[in-house]
Parts: structure tokens; sequence; C-alpha cells
């Protein structure tokens, strides 16, 4: 008795994958959302506007759509580890040719490729977290592996606007791959079995038949297409209207990454409250903070505190939502990550794209009004998801994780 009480509170710890995990997302981050920041640069670089070098942001998005939406069912045939390892691979050398793109049409092809590489990974990181998590810490490990975003925000983009003004945007690309390196060297140790060999890698689109899943995609694009549409034109906002340099996006990249940083704090009251009735709350909570953000808009300092509550809000709305959507079937896991991962991606090509004729035409102010419609939307898709679905998900993922 006494062997076996020792034994479980180890089991319950959060293992070491999921900080080697944590440094994947943050690789994959860094490249995502460096670019909002930096594209003052690149503009200047490649001697055209910012709404023609953030095509290269909807390039990736659609890149990494088209990857996840085609082959994530690779993940559930080969195991998810194998599949990171090659992704994170191809992603690297993806990042070197962006560091190196003499034009921006180049730059924007290494962007799809990059894109296509991070679209099988990202549904590897998620589901690598979900196998990995001991029963009952299943949002507190997620946590951990979510903060590889603040990780991108607070070491990635918050330094690369920084080297971009003093050593120039191509240097910021040549670093990423550096520590890409190490991200890599992370992962060797990673398992996780896949299917049967010569087994047919299940479509995406298959688990589009699971229950509960339809409302739980919709509002994952209208959260994620209010992200990215916001957060791809602040960085411009900051240095043109309000006169700012280059630097001042990493300075608020950096409060954005502490805020979300510091929800991880709070992960684990999310497992014991129930993460179906809190998602329609954590939505229309970061629709509370567009709508702030839209009367701050023109006070450098006051954005610096919305942006903070900004990433605390998005954290926690992210976390739950991953964790609705790996509960529906732990059969399918890699395939409904992967739709998670083609519906991200789709709404940054929107957000990207049809955000900027509104903010050339209306200012940064409508694209935060905006976005407080799509977090409505949000909340209301997720209000109507069923819980049923989830609540059996949930105890077949612990059910599998014990076994």
């Amino acid at each position: 008795m006494q062997n076996e009480n020792q034994r479980a509170p180890a089991a319950s710890r959060i293992p070491s994958a999921a900080y080697a995990l944590c440094l994947c997302i943050g690789l994959v981050g860094a490249n995502s959302l460096a670019l909002g920041p930096m594209a003052p640069r690149l503009a200047e670089s490649f001697a055209r506007g910012v709404p023609a070098v953030m095509t290269a942001s909807a390039a990736f998005g659609i890149g990494t759509a088209a990857s996840a939406l085609l082959l994530a069912g690779l993940i559930d045939r080969f195991g998810a580890a194998r599949v990171l390892r090659h992704a994170l691979l191809a992603f690297l050398a993806a990042l070197a040719a962006s560091g190196a793109a003499p034009v921006l049409p180049a730059f924007v092809a290494a962007q799809l490729l990059a894109g296509l590489a991070a679209g099988l990974a990202l549904p590897s990181i998620y589901t690598l977290a979900a196998l990995a998590a001991p029963p009952g810490r299943e949002s507190d490990t997620l946590g951990v592996v979510l903060f590889g975003w603040t990780l991108s925000m607070v070491a990635g983009v918050s330094l690369s606007a920084v080297i971009a003004d003093l050593l120039g945007w191509r240097m910021v690309y040549g670093l990423v791959v550096a520590a890409g390196l190490a991200a890599m060297a992370g992962t060797l140790r990673l398992s996780a079995g896949g299917g049967a060999a010569g087994r047919a890698a299940p479509s995406p689109l298959s688990a589009l038949r699971v229950p509960g899943i339809a409302p739980l995609l919709v509002a994952c694009a209208a959260f994620m297409a209010a992200f990215y549409g916001v957060y791809g034109y602040v960085g411009d906002h900051l240095h043109r209207g309000l006169g700012l340099p280059v630097s001042a996006g990493g300075l608020l990249a950096l409060c954005y990454g502490l805020g979300f940083g510091a929800t991880a704090l709070l992960d684990r009251w999310i497992d014991r409250l129930g993460p179906a009735r809190l998602l329609p709350a954590f939505f229309l909570a970061v629709g509370g903070v567009y709508l702030a953000m839209a009367a701050a808009a023109a006070s450098y300092p006051a954005l610096l505190a919305v942006v903070f509550c900004w990433g605390m809000a998005n954290h926690a709305a992210l976390n739950v939502l991953i964790l609705r959507l790996a509960a529906l079937d732990p059969g399918r896991r890699g395939a409904i990550m992967g739709l998670n991962s083609g519906v991200t991606y789709l709404a940054l090509f929107i957000g990207t794209t049809g955000f900027g004729p509104l903010y050339a035409h209306a200012g940064f102010a409508a694209l935060a009004g905006l976005a407080v419609a799509l977090m409505l939307a949000a909340a209301l898709a997720a209000a109507l998801a069923p819980r049923a679905a989830t609540a059996s998900g949930q105890a077949a993922a612990r059910s599998l994780t014990s076994g």
C-alpha cells in the first residue's frame, strides 16, 4: 500500500513531454506571430505596403489549413511523435528560405511551405499533449504546452521587433532557425504509436461526423479570425498611427505574452469547474477585451494594459476550446486536432485578408469593433455545442489515458 501511495503522486505529475511540446509550440508561434510587428520593416525592404507583406501571413494560414485538413490523418496512422519530427524539419527549412528571400513573392512562397509543415506539427503537438496528460490534469498539462505561445511572444516576437530594428528582419529568421534546432532535440525522446502498418490514414474531414464538433469549429473560426485580424495590424497601427518605432510592437507582444502565461496559474480550476460551462463565458470575456481595445486605440499605455488582459482571456479560451475538442472522440483525436488547426489557419487567412481593407479605410478601432461581433458569434456557437457529447468524450479520454 505504501508503494502504491508513493506512486500515485508521481503518476499525476505533469510529464516532461509537455515541456518539450511547449518548445515546439514556441517555434511555430514565433513564425506565425512575429510577422505583424515586423511588417513595417519588411514593407520597407521589399518596397511594398504592409497589407501586401501580410499576404505572407495569409499564405502561411492557407498552407497550414490545407495541410491540417488533408494530411493530419497521418498522425493517427504513423504516430504523432514521428509526424512531428518530420514536420519540424520541413518547417526549419522553410524558415531558412524565408530569411533568404530576395523578393516578396519568394518570401510569400517560403511562408506557404512553412504553413504546410505547421499544419502537421500543430495537431501532432496537441495530440501528444492529450495522450501525455494524467487523468484529472488535462488542463494543467495543456496549459504547460500552450505556454509555448507565451515563449514565442516573450522571447520570440518581443525580441524579433527589436532585432528587426537593430539588425534587420532577416536576422530574426536566422535566430528562429537556431532555436528550432533546440526544439528538435527536445522531440527525440517523444513516442506515440500509430495505427497498424498499411492502414489507410483517415481524413480529418471524416471527423466532421463526430457529435458536437460543428459548433465548436464555428466558435474556433470566429475566435481565431478575430485574433489574427486584430493582431496582424496592431504593429502597423503603433508605427504609423501612433508614430512609435517598430520595437514598440515588441513591448506590446511582451505584455500579451505575459498575460497569456499568467493565466496558466489558473488552469487547474478549469478541470474542476468543467470546460463546457466555461467556454461561452471565456469567449464573452475576450469580446469585452476587444471592446476595451477599441476605446484604448489612441493611447499606447492603455493598449499595453488591455493587451495584457487580451493574453489572459485568449489563453483561457484556447485552453478550454482544445480540451473540448480533444475529448470528443479519443480514437480520432489526431483528425479532430487536424480540423482544429485547419479551421484556425483558414481563419488566419480570412482575418488578415478580410480585416486589411477595413483597417485601410476605417482604422484600427474598427478592427476591434468587428472582433467584438465575432466573439459574440463564438460565444453563441459554444453555448449551442451539446455538453453531453463532451462529457462522454472526457470519460472515454480518461479511460484511455488510465488504461
